[in-house]
């Protein structure tokens, strides 16, 4: 890891997603936004969702992406550390990421220092919501049991279903691009939960698919890091203060 380099934080590419741009668009800007970072870059914070959907088989792994996993894989091997935090829709990797393109997996919310600033770093889904549904789905998608059966299915038909299923999901529950409020917006009241316990500066969130920072009390931010569905969003920390970005 470089010493001085600056950290970076994205989520929410949806790689293979059919909306908005045009997935192989997607992809290339990504990449291309990689290969401009990994010159000052110290750590990558990659915060879920970043492909719409990826199901892992023990021999098997989804169609695509190699752009995007060569790129990985190179800026890895460079010696700059990738994080890659699951998403709920893409919850389901399994060790093909860390193998075999070199990232380190995340699976629940991570706390960093970085300069002496306290970070908490998470995708999102789930936290701080008082949906009981959503939340009997998350446990289901995350039981092993019902994911060994799933694996039993065929992979032209699990992948096959996985893909509509996340499409139709998004067209049909819509995605809420305004502020809701303090007291309405989950991650929000999640971020009150953990400054009760620990003292934090900076909260970076995925999910929300809502590029903002947030103020919360005197000393600290809330950073919704927005998605690349159409524009592409990242935040920047340089050691001294943290920015939220759009590529060039």
């Amino acid at each position: 890891m470089k010493e001085q380099g600056k950290i970076y934080f994205a989520s929410d590419f949806h790689l293979g997603l059919p909306a908005g741009t045009p997935p192989l668009q997607r992809e290339k800007k990504v990449v291309s936004w990689l290969n401009s970072i990994a010159g000052d870059a110290s750590e990558i914070y990659l915060l879920g969702d970043i492909f719409d959907f990826w199901w892992e088989y023990k021999l098997v792994v989804p169609k695509g992406f190699t752009r995007f996993l060569g790129t990985i894989s190179a800026i890895t091997d460079s010696g700059i550390p990738i994080h890659f935090f699951t998403g709920n829709h893409d919850m389901w990797a399994g060790d093909y990421l860390q193998i075999e393109c070199g990232m380190i997996i995340h699976r629940a919310p991570v706390t960093k220092v970085f300069n002496e600033k306290v970070f908490h770093l998470a995708h999102g889904e789930g936290l701080g919501t008082r949906d009981a549904g959503y939340k009997i789905l998350l446990a289901a998608f995350r039981n092993r049991t019902l994911q060994k059966m799933y694996s039993a299915i065929h992979p032209a038909l699990g992948v096959g279903f996985g893909h509509r299923w996340s499409l139709s999901s998004r067209l049909g529950k819509g995605i809420t691009l305004e502020f809701l409020g303090e007291d309405r917006e989950d991650l929000i009241r999640y971020a009150k939960s953990i400054l009760e316990k620990q003292k934090t500066d900076y909260f970076i969130f995925g999910h929300r698919h809502l590029a903002m920072s947030y103020k919360l009390g005197q000393t600290s931010e809330v950073i919704f890091l927005g998605d690349w569905i159409h524009t592409g969003n990242y935040a920047v920390w340089d050691g001294k203060k943290l920015s939220l970005n759009t590529p060039a």
